[in-house]
């Protein structure tokens, strides 16, 4: 149900995804995510990374419907965030930063010191989010990228 302001007020319970959360969350992405500058993720690669980490990506849903995703990345040395999405109805709720605590926390269970969010740089609708929740952009680093697709 809704109500004149969105969604009605249900507290989104975070999870862990499952393999079966898989469509979901590809079609979640598809509609909410930003995808301009990245190849299509896929079924394949989200069942990779359910069968090497089960618990790296948190999902929030607010009864059956997904509402917000994270991938907390860790690989034994450094924190990663990837994939924070917020449906369009439920941003400016504090989702966003629900789910970034909740990856933190993760982090902080494994010994994690620094966390690094992957954010374009023309993704301006996420920047003032990420400065609210303490993150800043580091401007002596760049991310340099090699696609592996097949040539």
């Amino acid at each position: 149900m809704s109500g004149a302001d969105g969604p009605a007020a249900v507290a989104p319970a975070l999870r862990p995804a499952t393999v079966d959360d898989v469509p979901a969350v590809l079609a979640f992405w598809r509609a909410a995510a930003e995808d301009r500058h990245r190849p299509a993720d896929t079924a394949a690669a989200l069942g990779a990374l359910l069968a090497r980490d089960p618990d790296a990506l948190i999902l929030a849903w607010a009864g059956v419907e997904l509402v917000g995703t994270v991938i907390a990345g860790w690989d034994g040395w450094r924190c990663r965030l990837y994939r924070l999405a917020v449906a369009p109805g439920y941003r400016g709720r504090g989702l966003a930063r629900t789910l970034v605590e909740a990856a933190e926390q993760r982090f902080r269970a494994f010994g994690g010191t620094r966390v690094d969010a992957l954010v374009l740089d023309d993704n301006t609708l996420a920047e003032p989010a990420w400065r609210a929740f303490g993150y800043e952009p580091r401007p002596e680093w760049a991310r340099w990228s090699r696609s592996l697709s097949a040539d």
